[in-house]
């Protein structure tokens, strides 16, 4: 049998924030440090994935030239690829399918962002058949209210409180406080996170996660390449990135309707439990394999719908599993011991390479201040606009 794992020789990030710079640097910086930490030459990378950023311009759409240019023409193969908040785990499956295709053996994936101050917005110009302008032109929909819908639902389902979701805060923002790379390195109390402002209904400032600047990167290689450089290197053993099953009958951004399941039975398996199910399938683990998991907080209250996505408990459990201790560092399942993007924001071709940046570290024991112990099978999830799942396993 075809060996299907790739290897993360090297890992690498810019810290986030808001710098006022362009995105390329924050994209150099993360490569430069991928490749220091694979212990290899820039000349020596074969193929180059980036995640493009849509807000900066033409470099943004193309990223991957970019970046390869800023580090100096090499004539590296190179793609870019947009998939919102998913574009990262799309860059890291191109260049995985590159190396086990046999096309190259050291590749760099990269992403970087710079992002505007408060809520992500549509690009400029009149587009009626564009449903993430209509969203905001016909409803003023910003992101934050798809964030409290998904929460409202939580609490009509399942009986969430806003403690429940005040108490994700303040989880994450213990575990980032020992993150160097967080955009947010305070702790909060309960009371703290439910005193600051309403934003959208339940929401609150503190429970939503900001925009940000930043960048993270990776060095993929064959597992023949890793063998002749690191004993035991950690590995990229499956990657999902599916999409809905028609009908789809939960609200999904930018969309303001539901598929209707009148006629045709709702799949068997919802659009976010495929997400890391696929990616548990390809690596041949499920979920009571997990040490240690990355999910998508945009806002507290999704936190706690990924712990059910991912198979960590049953619908209607995470509430029990936060308040337990589970999903905290010493817990059975950390979540987000990075901080989330509860301590980092939002740079979005960044996030899913981050969140392996995150694994890598924590499965090689290198996770001062936040380490999660004797961690050796790792999942992030991941969502982008419109329909865009992704998920990465990573073990050792």
């Amino acid at each position: 049998m075809a060996e299907r794992d790739v290897a993360v020789l090297g890992v690498g990030m810019h810290p986030w924030g808001k710098w006022g710079k362009n995105f390329v640097e924050y994209g150099v910086a993360a490569a430069r440090a991928a490749l220091a930490d694979a212990g290899i030459e820039w000349r020596e990378v074969q193929f180059v994935a980036g995640g493009e950023t849509i807000r900066n311009g033409y470099p943004g759409f193309i990223a991957g030239a970019a970046v390869a240019q800023a580090l100096g023409w090499s004539g590296a193969q190179v793609t870019s690829c947009y998939g919102a908040c998913a574009a990262g785990a799309q860059a890291i499956s191109i260049a995985r399918a590159h190396i086990l295709a046999g096309n190259c053996d050291v590749a760099l994936v990269v992403g970087a962002d710079s992002t505007p101050k408060g809520f992500f917005a549509p690009q400029a110009g009149e587009r009626w058949t564009d449903p993430d302008w209509l969203r905001f032109r016909l409803l003023g929909a910003t992101n934050p209210v798809y964030f409290a819908l998904y929460a409202r639902r939580r609490m009509a389902l399942y009986g969430a409180t806003d403690r429940d979701f005040a108490k994700i805060k303040v989880k994450n923002a213990r575990h980032g406080l020992g993150n160097p790379y967080a955009r947010y390195r305070k702790l909060v109390t309960e009371e703290e996170v439910l005193g600051s402002p309403m934003v959208s209904d339940p929401l609150r400032l503190l429970e939503i996660c900001a925009t940000s600047d930043g960048g993270a990167a990776l060095v993929l290689t064959s597992m023949a390449y890793a063998r002749k450089r690191a004993a035991n290197p950690v590995t990229i053993a499956g990657i999902s990135t599916v999409t809905p099953r028609y009908p789809s009958t939960i609200i999904e951004m930018p969309n303001f309707a539901t598929d209707s399941a009148a006629t045709v039975a709702a799949p068997a398996v919802a659009f976010r439990d495929s997400i890391a199910a696929a990616a548990y399938e390809q690596a041949g683990i499920g979920p009571e394999d997990v040490d240690v998991a990355e999910v998508y907080d945009l806002s507290t209250a999704l936190e706690l719908d990924w712990y059910e996505n991912i198979g960590l408990c049953k619908p209607g459990d995470a509430e029990k599993l936060l308040n337990d201790g589970d999903t905290t560092i010493g817990g059975r399942v950390p979540v987000n011991p990075s901080g989330g993007l509860s301590s980092f924001g939002e740079a979005i071709p960044a996030q899913a390479i981050a969140q392996v940046c995150e694994l890598t570290w924590q499965l090689r024991g290198q996770a001062d201040g936040r380490q999660v112990e004797n961690a050796k099978v790792g999942v992030t999830v991941n969502q982008g606009l419109f329909g865009h799942g992704s998920s990465v396993v990573v073990r050792r």
